[in-house]
């Protein structure tokens, strides 16, 4: 293996290893809970704690990529990542605990941010740089129910504290890799003037945005205190574009902005994310609420989309993309998705795994696993070579908000539902497959948004659209 392909495999078990991290801890709660006493409020700041670090620190941390050097970033953030993991695993009480995953979260967005930026300066030439965004989208589209998975597994076999204790050899081996394999850049630095307004703007209001969002379930929407949180969030974020205008050296520069390919990708990728994160947490709770696996035999379920998508991702992706271009396999993938979610949006309570959940598994996984090295190629391919760490880190923070409004938006619209069913006199597990019916069912809505944004904003050009520095 060349010492290139060595540097692609650190840096996407890396990201591979951040990923996981989002849902393998999401199967130990019921264990957490109980070790530590957490109350079922309290419990989701365990996640909660994470995403708002991690969704909030992204965009912040691709500039200081392209500013100090993506390495140097890189190696800090799994630095902080590894230890932080270590502190969550010997947590004795509920503050310890949500503060290291803050500070996990914080590692996360640091070594994930510029990891995207690093693979297309790593591989310049169009065919083998779509081949390893392939590698790379499998990590980011697999990793979470590969984490499922992983969480039941340790969780049951071993205890919770497993769940972060996992990071540990990875992190360690990875860190002594990275100072070895991965080439030293460095950027303009930040001798010239850093936008710290700007940075204190958009990181208040993402990690403000994300923190309602979350709220949201427990509020309501239409509460005075969400209402009230969103606006102040939407200030700050509205403060941090106008200052990006003005700004001598912009944190963001708006110039990317003008790109098509750059501004569509983000609007599909927050969509997509939207509908499939919150596809997985809903789908868990069908398969334990409804079918009544446990939590080994939930992570398995799974299986076969990570497999699918493995499958699509590293065998088939590049070459489809090479033959048909990338805005061709996204549309198409993309629908593949949204009709798995269609199928899913008829499970009944006396559902069977076999025949309702897994041919929409596999015809999500292969659907999912075509689309997702295709966006992240339209999504890098309008940012010049300078502005490549923050095109990484905003479209990982696209995702993070993605995820973040879908888990909201269909746990929320789930739990009316069957409320609304329960009220009616209908059983418990007719409601509650009748709840997810309808969040399967926006699901769906939302992919197919997607796929008319792709089509119409995604045109293949003949001469690579570039918006230069």
């Amino acid at each position: 293996m060349s010492q290139r392909a060595l540097a692609l495999a650190v840096l996407c078990a890396v990201s591979l290893m951040v990923v996981l991290d989002g849902s393998i801890v999401a199967v130990a709660l019921p264990a957490i809970q109980n070790d530590l006493g957490f109350t079922p409020s309290t419990l989701a700041w365990v996640v909660n704690a994470y995403l708002i670090a991690f969704a909030g620190l992204l965009l912040l941390s691709g500039r200081l990529g392209d500013l100090i050097g993506r390495k140097r970033v890189f190696l800090a953030g799994l630095g902080v990542f590894t230890v932080a993991s270590l502190l969550c695993g010997i947590a004795q009480d509920q503050t310890q605990l949500v503060v290291f995953r803050f500070l996990q979260g914080a590692g996360g967005a640091l070594a994930s941010a510029v990891v995207l930026g690093m693979i297309t300066t790593l591989y310049p030439e169009p065919r083998a740089r779509a081949k390893a965004i392939g590698v790379y989208s499998f990590t980011q589209a697999a990793g979470a129910s590969i984490g499922l998975i992983a969480g039941g597994t340790l969780t049951q076999l071993l205890d919770w504290h497993w769940t972060f204790y996992i990071n540990l050899p990875i992190g360690a081996v990875a860190l002594v890799l990275a100072v070895r394999l991965l080439a030293d850049d460095r950027g303009p630095g930040l001798r010239g003037g850093t936008d710290v307004t700007g940075a204190g703007l958009v990181t208040g209001g993402l990690m403000l945005l994300v923190y309602t969002i979350v709220k949201a379930e427990e509020y309501t929407w239409a509460d005075a205190r969400t209402l009230g949180l969103l606006a102040v969030s939407l200030l700050l974020l509205a403060g941090f574009v106008l200052r990006q205008a003005k700004a001598r050296n912009p944190l963001l520069p708006l110039r990317i902005f003008r790109s098509r390919a750059v501004s569509g990708a983000n609007t599909v990728m927050v969509l997509m994310v939207a509908g499939l994160f919150g596809f997985q947490f809903i789908t868990a709770l069908y398969l334990q609420r409804v079918l009544l696996l446990d939590a080994l035999g939930t992570g398995f379920a799974f299986l076969p989309a990570p497999v699918s998508i493995a499958v699509m991702s590293l065998a088939f992706a590049e070459k489809l993309n090479h033959r048909f271009g990338a805005r061709a396999v996204l549309v198409t993938g993309l629908s593949l998705v949204a009709l798995a979610l269609g199928f899913l949006a008829t499970v009944e309570a006396e559902g069977n795994y076999l025949t309702d959940v897994l041919p929409a598994l596999v015809l999500m996984g292969v659907g999912f696993g075509a689309a997702m090295p295709a966006l992240m190629d339209r999504a890098m391919s309008g940012a010049a070579p300078a502005d490549a760490g923050v095109a990484s880190g905003l479209i990982n923070t696209t995702q993070q908000i993605g995820a973040a409004v879908g888990t909201a938006v269909l746990a929320t619209a789930a739990a009316s539902r069957t409320g609304s069913l329960l009220a009616e006199g209908s059983a418990l597990p007719e409601a509650l497959a009748g709840g997810y019916r309808t969040a399967y069912a926006l699901s769906a809505g939302l992919l197919a948004l997607a796929v008319f944004v792709a089509a119409v904003t995604l045109r293949e050009k003949k001469a690579q659209e570039v918006i230069v520095a």
